[in-house]
């Protein structure tokens, strides 16, 4: 199956360069091409990509609030967003997600980092480069005191009640880094069986995806950030 992608950068050269790239895999096409982020969320609408690499400081309409629109519009909610920046820094991260990236990769990763990142994306999973690590999203969000979204981080704990024992783990383990793989040697289950609770999660927290949930692990105090 091919991966739709979408481009949205306002620099022209950055865009023709990342086309050359996607249109050279064989399991990926380039369907559109934007400038910023109100065009972005034009073109997603219209094109159906799976994947949209989304500059997160565009002229206008940035990338972080057109995230936020492609994240609220149910007709997109198929659309996974990779963010692209040239400063890998913490709070950028963390909006990222909040805002509903599924990734978050600077603009100097190698071609195959950023090629995996858009089959991890498409694949519901989520990519953060080696810069924007879990213990960046633990720190800012330990440091702001409550949640992104204005609300109190009680009203994110109360919404972990709906999860049962064992997805309340799998939660820990995901926002922890872990693969299905490695969680389901952890809990010495299949890896099916984890891809069923961490779905379950997602569903129960409206979550989009595993980054998705790493935030709501932290912003609901259930996951705490390690002090090193």
């Amino acid at each position: 199956m091919t991966i739709r992608v979408l481009l949205a950068d306002d620099q022209t050269l950055l865009r023709s360069a990342f086309r050359v790239l996607v249109d050279s895999e064989s399991d990926m096409e380039v369907v559109g091409e934007a400038a910023d982020g109100a065009q972005a969320v034009a073109l997603a609408r219209s094109t159906r990509p799976d994947v949209v690499l989304m500059d997160i400081r565009m002229p206008g309409t940035d990338g972080l609030a057109a995230t936020r629109m492609i994240s609220a519009d149910p007709g997109l909610a198929g659309v996974r967003v990779v963010m692209l920046t040239t400063f890998e820094v913490d709070e950028y991260v963390v909006q990222s997600l909040r805002a509903g990236a599924s990734g978050f990769l600077g603009k100097g990763a190698e071609p195959e980092e950023l090629l995996n990142a858009i089959r991890v994306a498409a694949a519901g999973a989520a990519r953060l480069s080696p810069a924007a690590t879990k213990g960046l999203i633990a720190t800012f969000l330990a440091q702001s005191g409550t949640a992104g979204d204005g609300r109190d981080p009680a009203v994110h704990a109360e919404r972990l009640t709906a999860l049962t024992g064992r997805e309340r783990e799998v939660l820990v383990l995901v926002a922890g880094g872990h693969s299905n793989d490695e969680i389901a040697e952890r809990l010495v289950v299949s890896p099916l069986t984890v891809k069923t609770h961490v779905n379950r999660a997602m569903a129960k927290l409206g979550a989009r995806d595993r980054a998705q949930l790493v935030v709501i692990g932290y912003e609901s105090g259930l996951v705490r950030p390690r002090v090193e």
